[in-house]
């Protein structure tokens, strides 16, 4: 199985396990790297701008770990092969830094809220401690916020994919399902602190993702450009120039032309969507590069159409 996981996805898996058994190992020895490399708060005296990059790869516990290197590889391994390597490991990255720049934001506002800068200390109810001391204790760890941000980019890409997910006897759409993981952390950051879980940050994630997917359809120069040689892209401008301007000769000399029915051009989305379903499958069972250029292409308008 993991000589057939694409490159990147791959080594984020080892990185994340190697991070998670180094944890264990050396907090029998008295070092705890959770709060070396986690991301602390950046009014507290442990903070640095490295933490918002080592943070994604410390995680604090089995369940913690699982759950999103599971995420990683279903979801990763697809948007990796559609994206290539290095749009994939920038897209991961940046979505990581993002979703803790927002989770930063959200403790900076409940520290302004509980007014701490005006105290030395605080009683937390059980033991009391200086208000730096206490910040400190404000850390976030954990790569659920890329791994929502490429849940997210699996739904913009194959929104009407069906996935099963348990506890749902039935198939859901990937946009379904983005939606509705993005309406239970709303609720759960909403209905306030106190279950650890940094809900704020998994949305930071997908907001970051969001933009920076709308600005590569907006600007697809700009996506293009991971991987691809200066020359590769001089090429590929020629061949989209050429193509539209045998388009605009297409539709100058047929300026009469029939508008399409409502049924033909249903039948003509139901035709393309069983095209991309028999193509994703392809994805699944083969890989990426086992696609033909013809494929390649069709899934690419594809995912641009929706």
């Amino acid at each position: 199985m993991m000589n057939n996981m694409p490159t990147v996805t791959k080594n984020l898996l080892i990185i994340n396990f190697l991070a998670f058994v180094a944890t264990w190992v050396l907090e029998l020895r008295g070092i705890d790297l959770t709060f070396l490399l986690g991301l602390h708060f950046f009014l507290a005296s442990d903070f640095h701008f490295y933490q918002f990059v080592t943070y994604m790869f410390l995680h604090g516990g089995l369940t913690h770990i699982f759950f999103n290197m599971f995420a990683l590889w279903m979801f990763g391994s697809v948007i990796e092969r559609v994206w290539g390597p290095k749009k994939f490991l920038f897209y991961y990255i940046c979505c990581g830094v993002g979703a803790g720049f927002a989770q930063e934001l959200v403790q900076y506002a409940n520290y302004i809220m509980s007014d701490l800068a005006a105290y030395q200390y605080v009683n937390t109810g059980t033991v009391q401690m200086t208000t730096d001391a206490y910040i400190n204790l404000w850390t976030t760890i954990g790569a659920s916020g890329a791994v929502y941000a490429i849940l997210l980019a699996f739904g913009m890409i194959f929104p009407n994919e069906r996935l099963f997910i348990i506890p749902f006897p039935f198939p859901i759409k990937a946009k379904w399902l983005v939606m509705g993981y993005i309406a239970i952390e709303l609720f759960s950051a909403m209905s306030g602190p106190g279950d650890g879980v940094a809900h704020m940050a998994h949305l930071g994630g997908m907001l970051f993702g969001f933009l920076l997917i709308r600005y590569w359809q907006n600007h697809p120069d700009s996506s293009q450009r991971f991987g691809r040689s200066r020359g590769e892209e001089f090429f590929a401008n020629m061949k989209r120039r050429y193509d539209q301007r045998q388009q605009n000769r297409m539709n100058a000399e047929q300026p009469d032309a029939r508008r399409e029915t409502d049924e033909e051009y249903n039948a003509r989305k139901r035709k393309n969507q069983e095209e991309v379903d028999a193509i994703l499958d392809k994805i699944r069972k083969s890989g990426y590069d086992s696609l033909t250029k013809e494929e390649k292409k069709k899934l690419f308008d594809q995912s641009r159409e929706s």
